[in-house]
């Protein structure tokens, strides 16, 4: 069997699979006033480990069933996109979180600490959010004292991505795709024959606009206020992430309330909710672009893909470009335990972090 833990800000995810399919999964909510205690996210470990081990004894698992437990990856050194073994140097910077403080850190810490109970169970992580394949090029950022880099949903497109290729009898590496990864961030990638050749910096800084995120804002205006005096550092990257998009503009990062709202005629909703469309068509152009107009598909995923209407106004603007696939929502859980699969299954090598 395989367990798949997937930490996040205010909750961890556990899933059990058997060789076919899930047959367990339970969210442990972790309330403020319990996270409050630990200065830094890597002080939460031996509590969340704690919390795992319990759900899992309560669902009457022994950890001797898993031959690999996976986890979401943290902020680690880019990456090329694949599986990795977790090994001391990976533990160490995220412990340190020398690349950047993120829940998700916590994963493969926890997956390793459950293998050592394990004789002969392997812990991995896959396709973390650093998986950087940017083409040279796609580095340039207009001036040598800056450099494109990524942080996106890889997970999530990536696992999209072979499914479509798998829905239409074509290996993924043989195929040109634009990928739209629709949520609470956004992320717009350029998939050319299996390598992610260009895709917005979707955590903090780069894109469309989202119902959390500010995505590319004007430089001169963002340099303004960063001297104004007016703001810490810390006000203008909440700024970037947390405190823009929907949030900044409408009070709320619901994204159904707000199509809800702009349906029943609110012209501020309305035109917010337009703009956040506009600008995810623009990304996507973009994509069209760098893979030279010879996309073969254009796939639109996440939680805000659920909503058909929005979905629809976006087509309007992107369906001349290659045919458009819909694929709403994630299932981060199902794509790391089909990656642990085809490792267990040598299908797949994992790869080493260094």
């Amino acid at each position: 069997m395989i367990l798949v833990i997937n930490p996040g800000s205010t909750s961890t995810k556990i899933a059990v699979f058997s060789e076919k399919e899930r047959v367990f999964s339970d969210t442990i909510r972790h309330d403020t006033q319990d996270l409050n205690p630990f200065p830094e996210i890597s002080d939460q470990y031996a509590f969340r480990l704690k919390l795992v081990l319990s759900c899992l004894q309560k669902a009457g698992y022994s950890l001797n069933v898993f031959s690999a437990v996976i986890a979401r990856g943290g902020m680690l050194r880019p990456l090329p996109s694949g599986v990795y073994e977790v090994n001391e140097a990976m533990k160490e910077d995220l412990r340190s979180a020398v690349y950047g403080e993120h829940a998700s850190n916590l994963g493969a810490l926890i997956a390793d600490e459950i293998v050592r109970m394990v004789p002969g169970a392997k812990a991995f992580i896959a396709d973390p959010i650093v998986v950087d394949e940017l083409q040279d090029i796609a580095r340039i950022a207009g001036h040598p004292s800056f450099e494109r880099k990524t942080t996106f949903h890889a997970l999530n497109q990536k696992s999209v991505a072979r499914t479509y290729a798998r829905s239409v009898g074509r290996p993924y590496e043989e195929l040109n795709l634009i990928v739209a990864h629709l949520g609470g961030g956004i992320s717009v990638g350029a998939h050319r024959l299996g390598s992610v050749v260009d895709v917005n910096q979707a955590l903090n800084g780069e894109g469309p606009f989202s119902p959390e995120r500010s995505g590319t804002l004007p430089a001169n205006q963002l340099v303004s206020m960063c001297f104004s005096g007016k703001y810490s550092q810390n006000d203008m990257m909440k700024m970037l992430a947390g405190s823009g998009g929907y949030l900044a503009y409408l009070g709320t990062t619901d994204a159904q309330v707000v199509e809800k709202k702009a349906t029943e005629g609110d012209v501020k909703f309305k035109m917010i909710r337009d703009a956040m469309i506009y600008q995810i068509a623009k990304e996507i152009g973009s994509c069209a672009v760098v893979l030279k107009g010879k996309a073969d598909a254009i796939l639109i995923t996440g939680g805000i893909a659920y909503n058909t209407t929005l979905v629809n106004d976006l087509k309007e603007y992107i369906s001349f470009l290659a045919p458009v696939v819909v694929y709403p929502g994630e299932d981060e859980m199902e794509a790391l335990a089909m990656n642990a699969r085809l490792v267990l299954e040598k299908s797949l090598t994992p790869l080493t972090y260094i």
